[in-house]
């Protein structure tokens, strides 16, 4: 069984249709290796990752970045393929997800609280649901929107708060977190984007080019530039 970690957008939607291909059970867990250890301690799942590129499988309880290089060299040995090659035919099977993560860093605590309040406020809003952003030539329609929360299927305990989701009908999604302060350096707000691309012909396109239009409704709704005084994100990944 595999299992990947939710945080916030964070993976990629991606993961559904690996696992639906594999015909594998999949968990969305939040952030933090403790819910993978409970995962892989009752056997439900043998393989977990997570958006700071850690992987592992169930033979140890943390990230491992000498097994992440040994798998993917024993793909590499039996496909007799490279890197690039693997995943373009992976992007030909299955689609691409075009995914970026914009960090606000070192916001005031208060003035990111409040933003993640008002903010949930909106996309819970029954109306919120009939919503349709235009931008350029691109309309996105919102399917649905919520506050993540996550119910541990081993032991019950439920963890609610780990993120704004909101995902529309194209497959297309957004994501707001809010990580806690750093040393005293101020919260962190972190929005992802992800586009799903299934046109073979698409998969080689700049990624902020395709992000752009999401990222623009991302800052709109959110206000994140006028309400914490960043002009823009403090990192790009």
């Amino acid at each position: 069984m595999y299992e990947f970690q939710f945080c916030s957008l964070s993976p990629s939607a991606l993961r559904r249709r690996v696992a639906k291909a594999l015909k594998v059970t999949l968990y969305e867990t939040p952030t933090g290796w403790r819910f993978f250890g409970n995962l892989m301690d009752s056997g439900r799942c043998s393989l977990c990752g997570e958006e700071s590129f850690g992987t592992s499988s169930d033979h140890i309880r943390e990230k491992d970045g000498l097994w992440s290089v040994l798998v993917w060299l024993s793909i590499m040995a039996v496909r007799k393929q490279g890197v690039e090659e693997i995943v373009k035919d992976h992007w030909a099977k299955l689609g691409r997800n075009y995914f970026c993560r914009f960090d606000y860093e070192g916001v005031d605590p208060r003035a990111a609280f409040y933003l993640m309040r008002d903010l949930e406020g909106v996309i819970t809003d029954k109306a919120f649901l009939t919503q349709k952003f235009a931008v350029g030539t691109n309309v996105y329609s919102v399917e649905k929107a919520d506050n993540f929360e996550y119910i541990d299927p081993v032991d019950g305990t439920v963890v609610r708060n780990q993120g704004l989701r909101i995902v529309f009908t194209d497959e297309s999604r957004l994501v707001f977190r809010l990580s806690g302060s750093g040393g005293g350096a101020g919260a962190t707000v972190r929005i992802y984007a992800e586009s799903f691309e299934r046109d073979p012909e698409r998969h080689n396109r700049e990624t902020q080019a395709v992000l752009g239009p999401l990222i623009a409704i991302a800052l709109k709704i959110s206000d994140i530039h006028e309400r914490t005084g960043h002009r823009g994100p403090t990192v790009i990944t």
